[in-house]
């Protein structure tokens, strides 16, 4: 399989998630700015949304992955499709009964989360009603996650990738033409996520079926938890929580401190983690999704040489590709957030605080990307325990810059996307000692080099980005956003052209970048 083409496929289907989810937040933006009401829709939606990343797509698939591919590998089709059925019929059972308490414990949980809230009730009940609603979701999304992991061990990546889509399409319909036929508009947005759940793992049924992988549930949960497989997954899965997940926790609790400050933060920051997704989706997920289980397979086989390459691999094209999207993300704040969100009741002070986290996400975004290159070398080894320390300690970090940069008044709610950003560069830092000093990853020849050419390029982008965008009015072009999507298109095109034309003047091939595996 040729590991760059697979990249290129997933990350196209990544690229039109992310589009169809632009329009998605600009639309949301557009008919509710950054409202107390948005703020309640987006803690309500991040509640879900967070507990999917951490056990679903986090915890779950870190710990699954590499012992199917094991399984795969070493005990074939039966074995495997013995282990789908047993780990399917547990989680779903599971499922059920988080879904079920989760609805009914909503209002304790939204206090948890965001008990800033409080102080407004209206804007708390409408948190706690979309809770509910939004809540079966995470059920929906796990089982969407055991079917992407099998999916992607049998190397079918465009559905697992496409799927995100769907949810978007969702939204944007009920923005359009639900919202403004209900008595409270916001409630649309919540039944939309309700129905891209649905939409989203229907769209895995006939894939699994095609390859003969689909789950065959069972009314026993007890007896499937006795197969040795599922016990494996189980005791990987609860470390692996905190393992994958530091990120994700320091989000939660940041929301929690984000609905204390000044009406609106907590929606600066959704806009703001919308554009920094692009790139961490495009490179981050889709590079972790195709390295864990080619790590795997090779962890199985015993190739210690071809594990180390395919991690310098996904480590050089990260490097690559993520350090201009920083560079991106902190010229451009003000182009990007104008030209994206500045509609309708979202204003001038909308647009400053939201380039603001805009800009502290871009400073750790080589972090939070380089943690799903480098975490997969340890789960692909099935070692949970190293992780797990250093999530630990990068969360305590985490909230302790928190009590640095929220305080300053300039910061604010920047300074808890700036701490999220920091902490990950400190876990992909201690990440990547812990594989050097294990000797799981050696780097191949030629680093030095490569970087002093990527330094080059990536200064005389910032200049040019810099240089074009000072060209335009972008607050005054709101009323011709035409006008404006064109000066932004031709500010990126401008500076993606530098960046990459001197990177072919300095010797940059994409033939040097591919890599095929069996």
């Amino acid at each position: 399989m040729n590991l760059l083409r697979a990249l290129a496929t997933i990350s196209g289907m990544t690229m039109l998630s992310r589009i169809t989810g632009m329009l998605r937040d600009v639309l949301i933006a557009r008919a509710f700015g950054a409202s107390g009401y948005t703020d309640a829709y987006m803690i309500a939606f991040r509640i879900p949304n967070l507990l999917r990343r951490l056990f679903a797509e986090g915890a779950f698939s870190q710990a699954f992955v590499p012992i199917l591919a094991e399984y795969k590998s070493q005990k074939g089709q039966e074995a495997s499709k013995e282990l789908v059925d047993h780990v399917g019929t547990v989680l779903v059972w599971v499922l059920v009964l988080t879904c079920v308490v989760g609805i009914v414990a909503a209002p304790g949980v939204v206090y948890l989360i965001a008990g800033g809230l409080k102080a407004n009730p209206e804007i708390f009940d409408a948190s706690v009603v979309m809770t509910r609603i939004m809540f079966p979701y995470i059920g929906f999304m796990s089982m969407v996650a055991l079917a992407g992991g099998v999916l992607n061990t049998w190397r079918q990546f465009k559905i697992p990738a496409f799927t995100p889509v769907l949810l978007n399409i969702s939204s944007i319909l009920a923005s359009l033409y639900l919202a403004p036929r209900m008595d409270q508009p916001i409630y649309a947005l919540a039944i939309a996520v309700f129905v891209g759940g649905v939409l989203q793992l229907a769209i895995q049924i006939p894939a699994l079926h095609k390859i003969g992988m689909l789950p065959r549930i069972t009314w026993n949960p007890l007896f499937a938890l006795n197969d040795a497989g599922v016990r494996r997954v189980l005791r990987k899965m609860g470390p692996a929580v905190f393992a994958v997940s530091a990120a994700q926790i320091s989000i939660m609790i940041n929301t929690h401190i984000a609905s204390r400050l000044q009406a609106g933060s907590v929606s600066w920051l959704g806009y703001a983690d919308r554009l920094m997704e692009f790139p961490t989706a495009l490179l981050g997920v889709a590079l972790g999704t195709i390295l864990l289980p080619s790590l795997s397979k090779a962890n199985s086989d015993g190739d210690a040489t071809e594990y180390s390459a395919l991690l310098d691999w996904g480590l050089r094209l990260t490097f690559l590709l993520a350090l201009p999207c920083a560079v991106a993300l902190a010229t451009l704040s003000v182009p990007l957030t104008t030209t994206l969100f500045h509609y309708g009741k979202f204003g001038a002070m909308d647009v400053d605080m939201t380039g603001r986290a805009l800009i502290a996400y871009g400073i750790g975004l080589i972090g939070l990307i380089l943690v799903k290159i480098l975490a997969p070398g340890f789960y692909a080894k099935q070692d949970i325990r190293t992780p797990v320390k250093i999530a630990l300690l990068v969360l305590f970090v985490s909230q302790m810059m928190n009590l640095v940069f929220v305080p300053i008044s300039w910061i604010a709610h920047a300074g808890l996307a700036l701490s999220v950003g920091l902490g990950a560069c400190l876990n992909a830092l201690l990440l990547f000692i812990g594989l050097r000093r294990r000797g799981i990853y050696q780097a191949q020849p030629g680093w030095l080099f490569f970087m002093a050419r990527l330094l080059a390029a990536l200064l005389l982008m910032a200049a040019v980005s810099l240089w074009v965008a000072n060209h335009f009015n972008w607050m005054a072009l709101q009323a011709s956003p035409l006008e404006r999507i064109a000066a932004l298109t031709a500010v990126i095109i401008a500076s993606a052209g530098i960046y990459f034309g001197s990177l072919f003047a300095m010797g940059f091939r994409i033939k040097d970048f591919r890599r095929v595996t069996a």
